[in-house]
């Protein structure tokens, strides 16, 4: 069988360039990260497949990665099922694998709890642009923090971050809440049995429009009135602060008051004290597909990328399902993946690098010559400066060429009778 060059499909080889715009943006995040006082984790790629398979993962749990069981256990001629044959997962995010984690910890961790998470995860998606079936992602989250303080310090965090690395890039911040999502629909008069089937529609408003959107919850047996009662309201909420106000007050009867005041204050604090420059808007279509979240959502749309950028949100009872206790929870997901590929589209280049130099020597040059050249190499490694040290090719030219591909930008030429 003849072996394949090319990497598996969904997946590929990074090469030097894109490492170091990788390397800048996973640095540019953990310091950011850390100064708002966040503590960095790992957890395990491998998870138990039940905790994989728990419901809470929405689409992602048909995209697992799943790892036959070995050994005894493995038992090919009585298995009916799945379950039979598995044990293990590659984890899809790396949210469940953190409320796994934070079950099995807590007694360890400080109250409230902030943990930052940067890792690959792997979904058996269909490759396209920016999206991949092994990627990484970059993951804040606050546990043990009921209050809106949660909210404001992640998506203050999240900005920050996003405005250090992509500051030539506008970006807004669309925010709902679980609530206002099902107060607005209790408003209407959809059975509640049927909320879930509404969201995954309303879900869809950014691909399908107003009409799209109609059409399809008048197919699932929604009733017009309804429906019309209900796309009325997108058109008359206004995107800031006090939009989510007036909303509370219509919506008083059938959603606490709490709800409201709580996402308007997180708006108006989070543009009172943000450093990055970007929108923070109201969206009462934003759905968020996992469905573990329970309160407030966010996503972030970037100038230059169709997709979001970042997303997230509150999912208070995730932890209870490991512990019996309910523990509130809320996180923010860059996606280091989309990210990168902004800033390779935009042939961004790493500020602030070390110097690169290249010591390029002539094959033939003797050992204490070449002691000499290595010796010097040491001492400019010292001094700061990256150096590479290599036997010339025949074909110089080209290998320079390729050299100043990866950000050398001073070479020097040891002969075996002259210094140059």
């Amino acid at each position: 069988m003849a072996l394949k060059k090319k990497p598996v499909t969904g997946m590929k080889d990074i090469l030097p360039g894109e490492m170091q715009i990788r390397n800048y943006v996973m640095s540019q995040i953990q310091e950011t990260y850390r100064a708002f006082g966040f503590s960095q984790i790992e957890t395990p790629c491998v998870e138990h497949i039940e905790n994989l398979t728990s419901k809470q993962g929405g689409d992602n749990e048909k995209l697992i990665f799943k790892i036959l069981k070995r050994g005894e256990k493995l038992n090919l001629e009585n298995a009916r099922s799945d379950e039979d044959l598995v044990d293990g997962g590659l984890r899809y995010d790396l949210t469940v694998p953190l409320a796994r984690y934070y079950s099995n910890n807590a007694a360890s961790l400080p109250s409230p709890f902030k943990a930052l998470q940067m890792g690959s995860v792997w979904r058996a998606d269909r490759p396209q642009k920016g999206r991949f079936r092994q990627f990484v992602q970059c993951d804040i989250d606050i546990l043990g923090d009921a209050t809106s303080l949660a909210e404001i310090e992640l998506i203050l965090a999240t900005t920050t971050a996003l405005g250090k690395i992509c500051p030539n890039n506008s970006f807004t911040v669309r925010i709902n809440d679980r609530g206002i999502l099902k107060g607005m629909a209790a408003w209407c008069g959809f059975p509640k049995e049927s909320y879930d089937q509404v969201f995954i529609t309303l879900d869809k408003m950014d691909k399908i429009g107003m009409d799209g959107v109609k059409a399809e919850l008048l197919e699932n047996g929604c009733g017009e009135d309804q429906v019309d009662k209900y796309l009325g309201l997108f058109t008359t909420v206004s995107k800031d602060a006090d939009g989510v106000r007036r909303l509370g007050e219509l919506l008083k009867d059938v959603m606490p008051q709490s709800v409201s005041q709580g996402l308007a204050h997180i708006m108006d604090t989070v543009k009172d004290v943000a450093v990055a420059e970007f929108n923070i808007e109201f969206d009462p279509t934003l759905v968020r597909g996992m469905s573990y979240y329970t309160g407030t959502i966010f996503e972030v749309a970037m100038e230059g990328f169709g997709g979001s950028v970042a997303g997230g949100g509150r999912y208070d009872k995730m932890i209870g399902k490991f512990t019996g206790m309910e523990t509130p929870a809320c996180g923010f997901s860059i996606g280091f993946e989309r990210i990168v590929t902004i800033l390779t589209d935009q042939n961004f280049q790493v500020p602030d690098q070390e110097e690169k130099i290249a010591y390029l020597f002539e094959k033939g040059l003797d050992s204490k010559r070449l002691g000499d050249v290595i010796n010097e190499a040491m001492k400019a490694r010292a001094e700061g400066a990256q150096v590479l040290v290599a036997q010339m090719n025949k074909n110089k030219k080209f290998q320079k060429e390729q050299l100043q591909k990866d950000g050398y930008t001073q070479f020097r030429e040891f002969y075996r009778e002259a210094l140059k």
